[in-house]
């Protein structure tokens, strides 16, 4: 039986609720960040504010260059836990399948529910409704088959909207859907498809899976069957892991190697912390650094190990500086984790990945 899942994404969550909570700000541009004057950046910005170019992880200070009348407010995240807690509230009137993704998006599963005769657009409705009543800030909706498609389908008529792909609109709506929706799909991605020709997801389904296999790695067979509006996951009620990371951002710029490097005690040590917490199941794949430039480019670096070392980290961003030596204004450093309670997943084309090392050993 198809899944209906509904994915709801709350608009501009931290500005909404700054906006419901002082009145005189409505209709204005805001935006909730870090002091334009402290190297701050910005979290999250209403419409108003996007219409003149204004985003998330923007510079507050180019920010206001954009929109000189632009309120940048500081984040009060209490706040926002306390209402994301009223609308998770919300969600279990409807189903108790529930996959928080952040303080302002979840996904719900309401397959099996027994309310509004089973209709995965009238929960959705009503779950806006209710939003919409009780903590007066709006959300928008996707109504899908699956995960994937449920997470397009909200985007597709922000702010306030609601969307619905049914089961028999699928493949029409993929053939046509531009590659750069897919989840997971960034700039250097997209590049790389544009390069083969390829611009949507009726384009990607001519690749064989091998192909796609050799010029994305393991991403590949992801992205053979999201061209096909393929998605198997489960609404998970209990998230997991897949990395851990601390980063930092710099009041005055890391002008050197040196000044990078000096840093890393620090790091290590709030990374550590984090560790800690972790439960016995996680084991260590890799190691990652992250750069973000004073030119707001942003790097990274990575590794594979079974464990923290300083050493690994120290030459990932040596091999960082080597490429670009610049000023840094943000250092981060993280480590690829492997969950021992997730089962791992099996080879999805031996036949061609067998075809092909036999081709190699010819």
């Amino acid at each position: 039986m198809s899944r209906k899942i509904i994915h709801v994404d709350c608009d501009c969550f931290y500005a909404a609720v700054e906006v419901r909570d002082d009145p005189r700000l409505r209709g204005r541009p805001v935006a909730v960040g870090g002091d334009p004057q402290r190297r701050g950046v910005i979290a999250t910005c209403n419409y108003p504010a996007r219409e003149f170019g204004v985003r998330s992880a923007m510079a507050s200070s180019q920010a206001l260059r954009l929109c000189p009348e632009l309120v940048i407010l500081p984040p009060d995240f209490d706040k926002y836990r306390r209402v994301s807690g009223q609308i998770q509230d919300i969600f279990r009137t409807f189903t108790n399948i529930i996959e928080p993704l952040s303080l302002d998006e979840a996904f719900l599963d309401v397959t099996e529910s027994p309310l509004h005769a089973n209709s995965a657009t009238r929960i959705a409705e009503a779950i806006r409704r209710k939003v919409r009543e009780t903590v007066n800030i709006t959300v928008s909706a996707g109504v899908a088959p699956n995960k994937f498609l449920a997470k397009v389908a909200s985007d597709w008529r922000k702010p306030d909207g609601l969307f619905v792909i049914t089961p028999e609109q699928v493949a029409g709506f993929v053939a046509a859907l531009p590659v750069k929706r897919i989840s997971g799909v960034g700039r250097v991605t997209e590049d790389k498809l544009t390069a083969l020709g390829i611009k949507t997801c009726g384009d990607l389904q001519t690749l064989p899976r091998l192909e796609l296999a050799n010029h994305f790695g393991s991403f590949g067979e992801r992205l053979y069957h999201l061209a096909r509006g393929e998605d198997d996951r489960p609404v998970q009620t209990s998230r997991r892991r897949k990395s851990v990371s601390v980063e930092k951002t710099y009041h005055e710029d890391k002008q050197t190697l040196t000044h990078w490097l000096q840093e890393l005690d620090d790091l290590l040590e709030r990374l550590e912390r984090r560790v800690d917490r972790l439960d016995a199941n996680y084991i260590v794949q890799g190691l990652t650094v992250k750069v973000r430039y004073n030119d707001f480019r942003i790097v990274s670096a990575d590794q594979s190990g079974e464990h923290l070392d300083r050493a690994v980290f120290e030459r990932l961003l040596t091999q960082l500086w080597e490429r670009h030596p610049a000023p840094a204004r943000l250092l981060g450093i993280g480590l690829r984790l492997r969950d021992l309670k997730s089962p791992r997943q099996p080879d999805l084309f031996p036949e061609e990945r067998e075809r092909a090392l036999r081709d190699r050993r010819q």
